[in-house]
């Protein structure tokens, strides 16, 4: 058999494309097995752990679109911006098409404020985001042991979230990302620190509007409480009464993350010549509570106006203090090749008022 060179050189090249092609996709499903049996490990005991982690405000929505979404959006939507996947999946952040900024507000229960911002840049087939989420819970009255009247005297906790994440598309049909959290809690005289991985991937099935994504958010190694609001003046026992007091520094408990793998599904058509619709599922395992199941729904018309429902549902819904649905609105505006949106969301809550969050984005 005759063979050109060249042909032959050509060939090869793209055997070992192909070849290269087969292995990364190889390696992508390893990872999401291994994935999947660690998160089993983790997740295997949440009923027996239920209550006993910290820092469940990380389970929390910062955007308003994924909070009336109920929490679906593992998988993604295209039209979404990077930094509002971000919070469901890191993968997400592939649908960044150029710079993105956000700012969202939440009124949370108890007059909480929590302000989010965040920014995120394209780079080649990868783009990277940092997003700040502070929570501000204003002022409580300070009380103690020895003085539990409520007076004048006021401290204010402070909670702040500052996250980097970096996500890539691998293939035409498959992206990944991952998140490094710095946490930051302050109490009166005590705060906490720590670190939290968030990790995910998402799947396109080719131009059939199909989405798959799994994402395992808040994993890492626990936090603990220290400072000077755990230092005690006591007197040591066996002392005299008339021996002066010591300085005793409490050791606090320590706390694990509230860990959770997300598996997610969402498909979209249009309906119609200017109407489109998304349909969500996903199921979050929790590993200190129940699991839970959601389904969202979002109707688009002209790209330009979008209402949204979910319902989100555990085997005991009085464990929480959501009534387990949320609704929504948005108005997205293209201009010059640029656009911005501003979105809703109202959560329905049992034992409190409502959860309100507004979100405004712009992509440039």
């Amino acid at each position: 058999m005759n063979c050109k060179p060249g042909v032959f050189f050509l060939d090869m090249k793209l055997w070992r494309f192909l070849d290269m092609r087969h292995k990364i996709v190889t390696y992508i499903g390893l990872a999401a097995i291994l994935l999947g049996l660690s998160a089993q490990e983790v997740l295997g005991q949440g009923e027996d752990r239920r209550g006993t982690a910290g820092a469940t405000y990380l389970l929390l929505p910062v955007t308003a679109r994924t909070a009336a979404l109920g929490n679906t959006s593992t998988s993604g939507f295209s039209s979404m911006s990077g930094i509002e996947a971000l919070h469901s999946n890191p993968a997400g952040l592939v649908f960044n098409s150029g710079t993105n900024a956000l700012f969202s507000n939440m009124q949370y229960f108890a007059d909480i404020n929590v302000n989010t911002f965040g920014i995120a840049q394209r780079v080649g087939s990868g783009s990277l985001a940092l997003v700040v989420t502070s929570w501000d819970f204003g002022d409580i009255p300070l009380t103690t042991e020895l003085q539990p009247e409520v007076t004048d005297v006021t401290f204010s906790p402070a909670y702040l979230q500052f996250g980097a994440s970096y996500a890539r598309q691998l293939t035409d049909r498959i992206a990944a990302g991952v998140t490094v959290k710095l946490l930051s809690e302050d109490i009166d005289r005590a705060n906490a620190t720590g670190l939290a991985l968030d990790a995910g991937m998402g799947y396109t099935v080719g131009e059939t509007g199909l989405r798959f994504g799994v994402a395992l958010k808040n994993f890492g190694p626990g936090m603990t409480y220290t400072g000077n609001g755990l230092t005690q003046q006591v007197r040591l026992p066996g002392a005299p009464p008339n021996a002066t007091t010591q300085a005793v520094s409490i050791e606090a408990a320590g706390f694990e993350l509230p860990t959770v793998l997300n598996f997610g599904v969402s498909y979209t058509r249009q309906v119609a010549a200017d109407v489109s619709l998304g349909v969500l599922g996903n199921f979050r395992s929790n590993s200190f509570a129940q699991d839970q199941f959601s389904g969202g729904l979002e109707l688009g018309l002209r790209n330009i106006l979008f209402v949204r429902g979910a319902y989100e549902w555990q085997e005991d819904m009085d464990q929480t203090a959501f009534e387990g649905w949320s609704v929504g609105a948005g108005l997205n505006f293209e201009f010059s090749g640029r656009s911005a949106s501003v979105d809703y969301s109202y959560q329905g809550a049992e034992f409190f008022d409502e959860v309100q969050m507004f979100t405004v984005s712009v992509v440039l």
